[in-house]
This record gives structure tokens, C-alpha cells and sequence, in this order.
């Protein structure tokens, strides 16, 4: 398949620049391989599930990634951190009316980050004092992604998490998770449904356009990903009693499948590059819940690839159609069975 196969018209109007009021309050589309697509609201999602059936979530927490300063120059610079790395050190993009050069340093507040070099696009930015944490702490801003068309709010630094978030790392938040507030958790424990977590720091890359049209020449970017041992185990168990083993995010996919690429899903912890399209065999998920993607994007091609090009692509058309809310503060959608290709 080539890139443009992906390409789907989008009116402007309908990219969600704010949240809605409540967590839950989002629409859902379903869409099922025997009944095709419905509309529905978020509120419904546990009726859609059984006992025994197990949701993984991914609890990666959204760093105050973006920063604004100026280099020795005085000229402005905007800041990305991408990944935080050992030494104080970081990897990041930097956004100037020139590339800033190795050696050079860039002010943020009081402190001074020296330019280490590059990585491919990314900078490797170094720290002399204090760390990157605490620099965030004090100057960070949520990184909202680019098709939000405003400056990060105060009320972005709780909606762009998910309630469970844990792990600090990304700079995009796993958005089919934005959905779940306590009382929906909690009614979905009442009902016998299990829940696991991996984690995935989604990275900034995943905005970035596939640039070729031959989808095997597309180099993926690389996430780090840890799937736990209980992970595997919930997992094995959910099959030992029928259940369904559902992703809530196409991060929580890739987690799982990432673990699983030697056959059989193991404990994993590391980088992944794994890049999912059309006839991808699937080891692990059953199930997928997750909001609407761009045009062209990778993780269009990853849903695509789990429930089938035409029932998906369909179901977007459908859903701009009814003018549902897309991208990652959009609606959401469940795909109820995997394609068998």
C-alpha cells in the first residue's frame, strides 16, 4: 500500500482544540465486523465489555516538555525535549531562525543549556546546573500537539493526562486514555473487567507526516516501551478464561506487540521501532479502543491494519460525516475485532 491510500478529507472545524466539559463526555463510533459501524457515547464503553475481559492501559506521564528561551545571541529558541538521558543531558528539538551550532548555549530563565550536538533532527542539549526536571517544573509548558491552534492553558496541565498517569517521559499524551474518569474506572472494576499497565513515552515523532510513499521505506521513530512480567501473566490469564485482551491507545499496541515480536509475549523493556501496517499478523490484541488519527499518520495505518483498510476508512468517512471530534482531544472509537489478514 502507499502512503496517500490513508488520506481522508477533514474539515478544519472538526479538530478538537479544547477538551470536552467532562472526560466521558465524548461520542464513540463502534465499529464491529459483523454489525458495522454505530454511534454511540462514551458513557457506554463498559456495556460494550464482559467480565474477564482484561483493558491495558498505558501510564506514561506527559512531561512540561516545551520551553521558550534565547541563545547567546538573544535571538528566540523553542524547546522540545524529546527524551531525558543520563548525565543531564537531553534529547530535543529546537525551533530557531538558525540551527544553533555545537558549543553554542541557549537560556532558559536563569539557567544556560549547552549545545552538545546532534542525533538525525534532534539536539543533545546539556545541563550544568540543576536538572531537567526541576527546569521543567519551573518553565515548562504542556506540549500540545500542532493541530491544537493555541497556547497551552492552565486546565491542559490535568486534561492532557490521563487520571493514571505515572511514568514521566512523554511529550504526547496516549490519548484514547483521556476518555477514563474514576467513575468510569470503577464501574468498569465492578464489572469484572481487568485492567493491566505498560508503558510507552510517546515521542514527538509520532506527528510527524510519513514522508515517502512506499510505506517500506518509512524509518520509524523510536519509543521506549516496558511491558512488565504481571503484564504477561494478566494477559495468559485473561486467555486461560476467555476474556479479551483490549488496548486502550494504539500505544498500548505496540507495547504488546513489541513484546510478542519473538512469537509469544515476554517481558519487555527498550526501544521499539515497530511500525504496523496492513497485513500485520496481530499476537496479542482483540480489541482496540482509540480516538481518530491524522491523514496519512502511522497510527492510521495501525488501525487500519487491525480491523481492515475499507471497514476503517469507511468508518472515518462516516465519522466526519456526523462531525465527530477528532484527534487527541477528539472522540473515540472501538474497533470490536481484528482483521484477519
Amino acid at each position: 500500500m502507499r502512503t496517500s491510500d490513508f488520506s481522508y478529507e477533514l474539515p478544519d472545524e472538526l479538530i478538537a482544540q479544547y477538551p470536552a466539559r467532562n472526560r466521558a463526555d465524548s461520542r464513540l463510533l463502534v465499529l464491529d465486523p459483523q454489525n458495522g459501524t454505530r454511534d454511540a457515547v462514551f458513557t457506554d464503553f463498559p456495556d460494550l465489555l464482559r467480565e474477564g475481559d482484561l483493558l491495558v492501559f498505558n501510564d506514561t506521564r506527559v512531561m512540561a516538555a516545551r520551553m521558550y528561551g534565547r541563545k547567546e545571541t538573544g535571538g528566540r529558541v523553542e524547546i522540545l525535549l524529546e527524551r531525558l538521558m543520563p548525565d543531564n543531558h537531553a534529547l530535543a528539538q529546537v525551533r530557531a531562525s538558525k540551527a544553533p551550532k555545537a558549543g553554542s548555549r541557549l537560556k532558559v530563565g536563569d539557567r544556560w543549556l549547552t549545545v552538545e550536538g546532534r542525533q538525525g533532527d534532534m539536539f543533545i542539549l546539556s545541563l550544568a546546573k540543576g536538572d531537567f526536571t526541576g527546569l521543567m517544573a519551573a518553565h515548562g509548558h504542556m506540549p500540545l500537539p500542532p493541530y491544537i491552534r493555541r497556547e497551552d492553558e492552565s486546565f491542559d496541565e490535568s486534561r492532557y493526562q490521563t487520571v493514571y498517569a505515572r511514568r514521566e517521559g512523554s511529550v504526547a499524551a496516549p490519548t484514547a486514555g483521556l476518555h477514563f474518569d474514576q467513575p468510569l474506572l470503577d464501574k468498569l472494576a465492578d464489572k469484572g473487567v481487568d485492567t493491566a499497565r505498560v508503558t510507552l513515552h510517546v515521542g514527538a515523532g509520532t506527528f510527524q507526516p510519513v514522508r515517502v510513499e512506499n510505506l517500506e521505506e518509512h524509518v520509524m521513530h523510536a519509543e521506549w516501551v516496558e511491558v512488565p512480567e504481571k503484564v504477561c501473566r494478566q494477559v495468559d490469564q485473561t486467555r486461560r478464561r476467555g476474556g479479551r485482551v483490549i488496548a486502550v491507545g494504539t500505544t498500548s499496541v505496540r507495547s504488546l506487540e513489541t513484546a510478542a515480536a519473538g512469537g509469544e509475549l515476554q517481558p519487555y523493556s527498550g526501544d521499539t521501532r515497530l511500525f504496523i501496517t496492513p497485513g500485520y499478523r496481530f499476537r496479542v490484541v482483540d480489541a482496540l479502543l482509540t480516538n481518530f488519527h491524522l491523514p496519512e499518520s502511522t497510527l492510521l495505518m495501525l488501525v487500519c491494519a487491525f480491523a481492515g483498510y475499507e471497514p476503517v476508512m469507511a468508518a472515518y468517512r462516516h465519522a466526519v460525516e456526523q462531525r465527530y471530534r477528532f484527534f487527541s482531544y477528539g472522540d473515540a472509537m472501538f474497533l470490536t475485532g481484528r482483521s484477519q489478514a
